[in-house]
């Protein structure tokens, strides 16, 4: 059969393209340095359970999580009935999985509800972004494409659920008419509602609006899942596994550099040196110059980010006026890594276009976080903002010595005097002269 021929190649075209995308961000992603996460993995799996599939620490802001759940669940059970059409497309069938008989309708009709609510919820998040204009959503880094994503984004979902109304309102009508190919499979409780709509066109014409609804929600879907990969929405996918390797230690705590850990170790214990285990680590650098210094998962954490602004709102920082924004802060490593993985295509794996990541990030950006942790907190993802912070800080501080001036003097007194504070021992208890 004609159609599902070009069905099935529509489908293997879409499937290979999208595994094209996902490998070129999984190379750019281990373009970062190595980090071993393999430890506690009952506590990782519940973390997942519990913030990606359980969407916790969306409930900070009730109505941004209701939408989203919203949205979230419609996503995953409506692409139950993907399966079916999927399978119709194939074979040529229709409505293959009405062999569930009294079930069928019944699955149909929840997945109808959860189309509308995904509606509603998609021009609530329209409102909220256009009309409303709310802060986190107009940041200085959300340019013209980022904003144009999210819009995007939000028309296609509308599209796609109202195409499965329509088709199965259609469908409907033709049903109750004895239409060949349209057996009798109950009624639809959405879409039956919508029929007086439809009802005046003749059954050809039913049935192309049928077909072309039909053939546009999964010409849709294929042509949305081939745009993730380049889109903010990418997270769809990379949530669940950046949430699995977050960070299990106290929030803010740094990361260490193995084989330095081990020089103070031995240096202070030279009969440690037999029980140490070293691994292979460049030491040639400091620090983070650019996004290829940091490791795979800082990087994992750039592709992941929703650019919700969560972090940027709640950042001390940026509500008082300075320039930080945790959200560019990691929007930027993305485009950075981006841009060095397209030059190593083209131009061979030790190329570079002789920009850093510095270049994008100012040291008025770096400097201005206070280490609070707010954006870590607030991420409903997990992505560490503070961590990347941290490694562009040590870079600065340990290979250029380019610190602000409070902070050198500080280093300085701690050096000469053990103590941040410029008076020597000798001197530090003066103040309590004659009290």
């Amino acid at each position: 059969m004609v159609s599902s021929f070009i069905f099935s190649l529509l489908l293997i075209l879409a499937v290979w393209l999208f595994t094209k995308n996902v490998n070129r961000i999984s190379r750019n992603i281990k373009l970062g340095k190595k980090q071993r996460i393999n430890d506690q993995k009952k506590r990782r799996w519940r973390l997942m359970a519990w913030v990606a599939i359980g969407q916790s620490k969306m409930t900070s802001r009730p109505i941004s999580a209701i939408l989203h759940i919203f949205v979230y669940v419609g996503f995953i059970v409506i692409n139950i009935e993907m399966l079916e059409i999927m399978i119709d497309g194939i074979f040529g069938t229709h409505r293959i999985l009405s062999f569930l008989g009294s079930l069928y309708p019944v699955l149909i009709s929840i997945f109808e509800i959860l189309a509308v609510l995904v509606i509603l919820a998609c021009v609530i998040f329209l409102v909220r972004r256009n009309l409303l204009r709310l802060w986190r959503f107009r940041g200085r880094e959300l340019t013209a494409w980022p904003r144009s994503d999210a819009n995007i984004i939000l028309f296609t979902e509308i599209l796609l659920m109202s195409s499965i109304l329509v088709m199965n309102a259609a469908d409907g009508l033709l049903q109750a008419r004895g239409g060949a190919h349209y057996a009798a499979t109950g009624t639809f409780l959405v879409s039956d509602l919508m029929q007086p709509w439809f009802a005046g066109m003749s059954d050809s014409a039913l049935v192309n609006l049928e077909r072309t609804s039909w053939w546009f929600h999964i010409i849709g879907v294929l042509i949305f899942l081939n745009y993730i990969p380049y889109s903010k929405h990418f997270h769809i996918f990379l949530s669940f596994p950046n949430v699995f390797y977050s960070k299990l230690d106290p929030l803010g705590k740094m990361i260490n550099m193995p084989s330095i850990t081990n020089e103070v170790k031995m240096m202070l214990d030279p009969s440690s040196a037999e029980t140490i285990v070293t691994e292979e680590e460049d030491i040639g650098q400091f620090g983070a110059k650019d996004a290829t210094d940091l490791t795979w998962k800082h990087l994992m954490d750039a592709y992941t980010c929703t650019e919700c602004g969560r972090c940027t709102s709640s950042c001390p920082a940026s509500i008082t006026g300075k320039k930080l924004s945790p959200r560019k802060v990691v929007m930027d490593v993305r485009d950075r890594i981006e841009e060095i993985g397209k030059h190593i295509r083209k131009s061979g794996q030790d190329s570079t276009n002789g920009e850093t990541l510095l270049d994008r990030i100012t040291d008025e950006e770096l400097w201005a976080c206070t280490t609070c942790n707010a954006c870590v907190q607030e991420c409903p993802v997990n992505i560490d903002p503070l961590a990347i912070i941290l490694e562009l800080r040590r870079y600065q501080v340990m290979e250029q010595a380019a610190a602000p001036g409070e902070i050198n003097a500080t280093f300085s007194n701690i050096e000469n005097n053990g103590a941040p504070w410029q008076f020597s021992n000798e001197d530090r208890l003066q103040w309590t002269a004659g009290k």
